[in-house]
């Protein structure tokens, strides 16, 4: 299933709370929403990216390090799908290898690796690092700081739900995150918590996110390029410049193939009317143990899954708190007080000067 409709959702749940608690970084986010969602997606999971090609259309088909064994569209032979590079190709679990545990920072490095996660007791103090360095090595945009809190976002959601870190309490039919539950959280979440109860219009900011640019600070986070700045002066381990480029061509893959996998997402979970009422398709019911639409909703009600997706948020924006309080540059961000357009209509409609 799809991996971006929980990280979006957690995003949007995690810049409300940010919003009620008056974090500086609220208006910073809603300044850059478009990126700030990016980074809770894209900023993590560089394996956004085809796994195969449909061997009867030429089709690209599948998500990146998800093996597919026959085509979805023809159900006819597959053949793998490799990013190339000047002479090289990389397959999507070679580019997994590489990049996944430096985007995630405290957990997904392969063994020879596991000397440079961070633990997660120095996640805030690393992404306080990058985000002062963000302004004084890349500029002093606005949209770079978002997308670094969304990335934020995922690191911690992804600990949460995958039961690396505690504090998610969820048994959602067999478990918190398996094969099983996954369609029922993706399709709980898209239908009776963001288009009813949230209004959020999922085509849009789909859409939006992934049109939004490869931030330079990227590749510092993950220590790819020139080792500087506050973050190279108290990590000094693991800076492989020389993987630059091949890094760019995977970010520009990842947003032209989350165009083309958006529309496969939002179609995967379209509700269709039925003698049972609104439904799901076939294969998300079989994937779920034959359950429909009606039914995933009352077993998400039974497992509390409203209070989980609480309990996530809480801890991300604990962690939100955290790198403010260690950033300089957070907690220096100007309020939003300009003048409403109600309190500039009283002012101008005497006809003042």
């Amino acid at each position: 299933m799809s991996g971006i409709i929980g990280h979006t959702m957690y995003a949007v749940l995690a810049a409300k709370a940010a919003s009620a608690r008056r974090l500086p970084i609220t208006s910073l986010i809603g300044k850059n929403w478009a990126s700030y969602l990016a980074g809770a997606y894209l900023g993590c999971d560089i394996q956004t990216m085809p796994e195969a090609i449909c061997v009867d259309t030429g089709a690209e088909v599948g998500y990146g390090t998800a093996p597919i064994a026959k085509s979805p569209i023809t159900g006819g032979g597959v053949q793998p799908w490799k990013l190339k590079l000047g002479n090289q190709d990389f397959t999507p679990r070679e580019i997994h290898n590489q990049f996944y545990g430096r985007a995630h920072l405290v957990f997904g490095w392969v063994k020879e690796d596991q000397h440079l996660m961070i633990p997660w007791d120095h996640l805030s103090e690393y992404m306080a690092m990058v985000i002062e360095d963000a302004r004084e090595l890349f500029g002093p945009g606005g949209r770079q700081l978002a997308y670094l809190l969304g990335t934020l976002v995922h690191i911690v959601s992804d600990c949460m739900i995958k039961s690396i870190r505690p504090g998610v309490d969820l048994n959602l039919v067999n478990g918190k995150y398996t094969p099983r539950n996954r369609p029922i959280q993706d399709l709980v979440t898209f239908h009776e918590i963001g288009r009813k109860e949230l209004k959020i219009d999922w085509p849009s900011i789909l859409s939006d996110l992934a049109d939004t640019p490869i931030e330079p600070v990227q590749f510092h986070h993950m220590r790819i390029g020139k080792q500087q700045g506050k973050l190279g002066q108290f990590f000094k381990d693991g800076w492989v410049p020389e993987k630059m480029d091949l890094l760019r061509a995977v970010l520009l893959e990842n947003r032209r193939y989350m165009k083309t996998y958006n529309s496969t997402i939002l179609k995967e979970l379209e509700l269709t009317q039925t003698a049972m009422g609104l439904d799901c398709n076939e294969s998300l019911r079989t994937i779920s143990g034959g359950l429909h639409y009606s039914e995933m909703v009352e077993v998400a009600a039974k497992a509390n899954f409203r209070h989980a997706l609480w309990q996530m948020t809480t801890e991300i924006v604990k962690q939100f708190t955290q790198v403010t309080e260690r950033s300089t540059v957070l907690r220096n961000l100007p309020e939003d007080n300009s003048p409403t357009w109600e309190e500039l209509e009283k002012q101008w409609t005497k006809g003042s000067r």
